[in-house]
């Protein structure tokens, strides 16, 4: 038990250490999420009627984070495929960084969703055996389970890789190979979910549709790569870990693949709606053209059009790709682009207009912007965290041996 106590301190102690760039940031990181923990307390004390979210729309900005973060987490599956399956050496070096930002992803959604229902006090409600699940009748339920397991799956990869680094065995992943296969759907299914969740509201149209799957996966494959690229950049800058341009280049590639099918996708639900000219095209019309005089998303929507355009066609071409300006600039504008398609772009006009035909004006109040700076502050400071833990073990500087060489321990 002592020498597991002394690994534990040995495992941590690089979290408390770093130059003067490594402390700003983590204060800063610190002070966003005292500053979003605030403003959840107000939340939590006068309920949702602090948000800007209502009756005619229910689901705001934290839903839309929920949705675009299930697509980052589900994104390590681009990293898993090549890694796993077809053995490039190139990105199995760092695959396991990918899947560290899949854990930090679905524990921000989980987080958005719990800060989303109110009332924590009934979360019980929700838990098997506890609560009344209702699975697998319920949509939220079969969330609860994918989300959960895909959380536990990724848990489970990293922390034995990181266990038999540290224990200096030899690391085989053998014993894990059917979790690491499994995996690959189960990325797949946490984000069919999401996307069924909405197709099961037959009263809202703009979900309605058998592409809103395909296209969450599609968006998903772009936005979370390319987060971590840019990641992986910074990785290789501020540690010992080697991550190679050929690993960034063959992600990239991946990517402008990704790029394609989901503005293909996009292009396909618009023309289905506009050139059918149904009742049911109220809610497209106001993402792309505005309402009635309404145009809150219209800026934004076509920002994330022109963003993911210019994205693919640097994406699209091997000079630029492999340019690493270009490259960057690129990985942003993708961020940027599907993270309002699929949040904000997906989210709110679907209650637009509304089952009476109302149209609300929806914006995330302060409030709402406050607390999901302070769950984004939260997953970079937790992501940091994790490296500052797993690179030592990954560039063997932390070794943990058995409690008879216990004077053996290195940190």
């Amino acid at each position: 038990m002592s020498q597991f106590i002394k690994n534990s301190v040995a495992c941590l102690s690089p979290v408390t250490k770093g130059n003067k760039y490594y402390y700003l940031w983590v204060g800063f990181l610190g002070i966003l999420i005292c500053f979003g923990a605030f403003y959840y307390i107000q939340q939590l004390r006068y309920g949702l009627i602090v948000t800007n979210m209502r009756d005619q729309v229910s689901w705001g900005l934290y839903i839309s984070n929920f949705t675009f973060l299930v697509g980052v987490a589900a994104a390590a599956v681009l990293l898993v495929v090549p890694a796993y399956i077809y053995h490039f050496k190139p990105i199995h070096e760092i695959v396991l960084f990918g899947e560290l930002m899949a854990v930090v992803a679905v524990t921000m959604c989980l987080m958005f969703v719990s800060i989303d229902m109110g009332r924590l006090d009934r979360a019980w409600h929700i838990l098997p055996f506890i609560g009344m699940m209702h699975f697998p009748a319920s949509m939220l339920a079969w969330d609860v389970v994918v989300l959960n397991g895909y959380l536990a799956i990724n848990v489970i990869v990293t922390f034995y890789a990181l266990y038999m680094m540290a224990h200096h065995k030899e690391f085989s992943f053998k014993p894990i190979y059917p979790i690491i296969i499994l995996s690959i759907p189960w990325a797949i299914g946490i984000h069919t979910v999401t996307a069924f969740l909405y197709n099961g509201l037959p009263s809202r149209p703009f979900w309605n549709a058998s592409i809103l799957a395909p296209r969450f996966i599609a968006g998903a494959l772009c936005s979370g790569p390319a987060l971590m690229i840019i990641v992986f950049q910074i990785v290789r800058k501020v540690s010992d870990i080697k991550i190679t341009n050929r690993a960034l280049f063959k992600i990239a590639q991946l990517v402008a693949y990704a790029v394609g099918i989901d503005m293909f996708l996009e292009g396909c639900e618009i023309f289905k709606e506009f050139y059918s000219n149904s009742i049911h095209l109220a809610p497209m019309k106001y993402v792309y053209l505005g309402l009635d005089g309404n145009y809150n998303l219209v800026p934004w929507t076509w920002a994330a059009i022109i963003a993911i355009a210019i994205a693919f066609i640097i994406f699209l071409q091997k000079r630029t790709r492999e340019n690493i300006l270009l490259l960057n600039i690129g990985c942003v504008l993708i961020f940027f682009g599907v993270y309002i398609e699929k949040g904000m772009g997906c989210v709110v006009p679907g209650f637009i207009p509304g089952t009476l035909g109302e149209i609300y004006q929806y914006s995330p109040s302060f409030t709402e912007k406050a607390i999901s700076a302070g769950v984004f502050a939260f997953g970079a400071l937790f992501y940091t965290f994790l490296l500052k833990i797993a690179i030592p073990i990954y560039t063997g500087k932390l070794r943990f041996y058995k409690d008879e060489d216990a004077d053996k321990v290195t940190a």
